[in-house]
């Protein structure tokens, strides 16, 4: 048999996927995607802006980049984010160059954003991108989760609750949805799904080579 597996010397070289996650906050979106940064290879956070002060622990740079509202105006008008949005008049979003250079590169770039910023990507990178919605067991366990957190005052809890409604009436719009009622099953779906994607056919570009490389 000649070096019929010559090839698979060869780089598996694809793009990269821009992986969403999306929840109303306390679904547990952040927890999700910090385990899967911690488990997964080729997995590198997108480091989004955002207007709002630091949580306790929070670094610039790491969980956020902290600007002004002003600078926040000056990326969203002049087309230096991929997608954007002001939530409870705090604004979010995610810086375009950065994302297009990794993903060019073949690395997966994972994605905690809203169901607005998970539109616009969408419509930015049609073909990059999987998004998962994250649902809480229950309305009443995500109040619970969000009191438990303690980094909001009642009032802002109040708001959260209101617009978690909202938030999951936009659910049709993603390609999976977990219900996030046991921690680590969760994390295991999403896991599952980010393997199922990238072995699909349509991803592995370099298929064609590697195949035709086969030879008796």
């Amino acid at each position: 048999m000649s070096e019929s597996l010559s090839s698979s010397k060869q780089p598996a070289i694809r793009k990269g996927i821009c992986f969403v996650l999306s929840a109303p906050s306390g679904a547990g979106k952040s927890t999700i995607a910090n385990a899967l940064r911690a488990s997964q290879s080729n997995l590198y956070p997108s480091v989004s802006v955002t207007t709002r002060p630091p949580r306790p622990g929070e670094v610039d740079g790491v969980h956020y980049h902290f600007i002004s509202k002003e600078q926040f105006k000056e990326y969203s008008e002049t087309g230096k984010l991929l997608e954007w949005a002001t939530v409870f008049e705090r604004g979010y979003g995610t810086p375009k160059d950065p994302v297009v250079e990794q993903l060019t590169q073949g690395k997966d770039m994972i994605f905690d954003i809203d169901w607005q910023g998970h539109r616009q990507i969408r419509q930015a990178l049609p073909q990059d991108v999987v998004s998962i919605f994250i649902l809480p067991p229950s309305l009443q366990e995500l109040e619970k989760r969000l009191t438990n957190r303690a980094s909001d005052h009642p009032e802002e809890i109040h708001k959260r609750m209101q617009a978690a409604l909202d938030e999951i009436s936009h659910w049709k719009e993603f390609d999976y949805v977990i219900i996030n009622n046991k921690l680590d099953e969760a994390i295991a779906q999403a896991e599952a799904i980010l393997t199922a994607e990238r072995l699909k056919t349509n991803r592995q570009t370099f298929l064609h080579s590697f195949t035709n490389a086969f030879t008796l």
